[in-house]
């Protein structure tokens, strides 16, 4: 059995041990296209998402702005920093939106590991992101409720659900 934790002694840590993580028996099998991609995609949001990147990207308009006067502030001039921004843009959509979503569904596994597993937690909150607008807005306004200490207990105070 693992400790318990200092917080809330009622909590099983378990040890992690090396062979709950990889098989070391189990064949290693290339990466998928999918999975390149999504590893791409990270470090490309990464390194992106750096001051490095921003101050790349203000030497190129700087450096862009500079060389006006040598095309005569030409159409061509022009385009090229248009047509940069354009399809960096559109590219970039893509890839933070899959780092995004991938980030998303991650957090939203361990919340739902965590309601799973706590006692006394509502189990119809898992798969609460998959529900209608109407029923979100009913949880929501429930909490709402509880947090003003209008809700059941009238304590202002949240506590645990009933199962």
């Amino acid at each position: 059995m693992g400790a318990s934790c200092a917080a809330y002694p009622a909590y099983q840590i378990a040890p992690v041990r090396s062979d709950d993580l990889v098989d070391p028996a189990a064949p290693v099998t290339p990466p998928t296209l999918g999975e390149r991609f999504n590893a791409l995609a990270d470090h490309v949001t990464v390194a992106l998402g750096s001051m490095p990147a921003l101050g790349a990207s203000v030497l190129l308009v700087v450096v862009w702005a500079v060389v006006g006067p040598l095309f005569h502030f030409s159409d061509t001039w022009q385009l090229f920093i248009n047509t940069t921004t354009t399809v960096v843009t559109f590219w970039m959509v893509f890839v933070i939106q899959n780092s995004a979503n991938r980030s998303d569904k991650a957090t939203q596994l361990k919340l739902d590991e965590l309601i799973r597993s706590v006692k006394g937690a509502r189990n119809d909150f898992i798969a609460l992101e998959k529900a209608t607008e109407s029923l979100l807005t009913e949880r929501d306004a429930e909490f709402d409720q509880l947090v003003d200490g209008s809700g059941p207990g009238g304590s202002g105070a949240i506590s645990g659900g009933a199962g």
